[in-house]
């Protein structure tokens, strides 16, 4: 699923009525006294990808959460980190590759008769949907920022050959081109289309 805005994300969140299942946590046990916590670990599979084109969290992967919810005044404060596997293309060589991604979530959910919710634009806070709270919007928002634009396959990836496009992972380190100055590139043509064995007399006429 690619990363949307956060405006669209809201909007899911509170147009959707889900149950305490996958990214949606209850908050009903949690209670509305402020300073109460819950921790709350939990593993979600992916229905779909999450990500950008070249780097995402794959459709069917297993997504870690590993969080904390408190009750504060105007809603539900989650904490915690959020950790998935990633696939992707290496921006340089091409080349697919795997790897992990770490998101540390500071997140408030505002309860839908607080100030803050009655106060707020639709993408300035997150909502609750009556006690459930609806971690998707989040994580989708969060990956897209999280994720490069141009992943690589390692730091130091020296991408494709300019000359010929193997990659200089594999092509070694004497690999290279003979490139001609392109102020010879005439001449050398012209030398290797002249006739003759290159003598000062080998194009003169023979009846001379």
């Amino acid at each position: 699923m690619p990363a949307g805005s956060g405006s669209a994300s809201r909007h899911r969140a509170a147009s959707h009525r889900k149950v305490d299942a996958g990214f949606v946590l209850d908050t009903r046990s949690l209670g509305r006294r402020p300073g109460t916590m819950r921790e709350q670990q939990r593993t979600v599979t992916t229905a779909e990808r999450i990500g950008l084109d070249l780097i995402y969290i794959p459709e069917g992967a297993e997504v870690e959460l590993d969080l904390q919810l408190q009750a504060v005044s105007e809603g539900v404060l989650v904490t915690g980190m959020v950790t998935a596997p990633t696939a992707g293309e290496c921006s340089r060589c091409l080349e697919p590759f795997t790897g992990e991604v770490r998101l540390h979530l500071t997140e408030l959910f505002a309860y839908p008769d607080s100030t803050t919710e009655q106060t707020t634009e639709d993408d300035e806070v997150y909502r609750m949907d009556d006690d459930l709270i609806d971690l998707e919007p989040v994580i989708v928002d969060a990956i897209g920022l999280e994720l490069p634009l141009q992943p690589l396959c390692t730091p130091d990836c020296a991408g494709l050959c300019p000359e010929c496009g193997v990659r200089m992972a594999i092509a070694g380190s004497d690999h290279g081109h003979e490139i001609l100055d392109p102020r010879w590139a005439g001449l050398a043509k012209f030398a290797t289309e002249s006739p003759g064995d290159g003598s000062p007399d080998a194009d003169a006429d023979p009846d001379r």
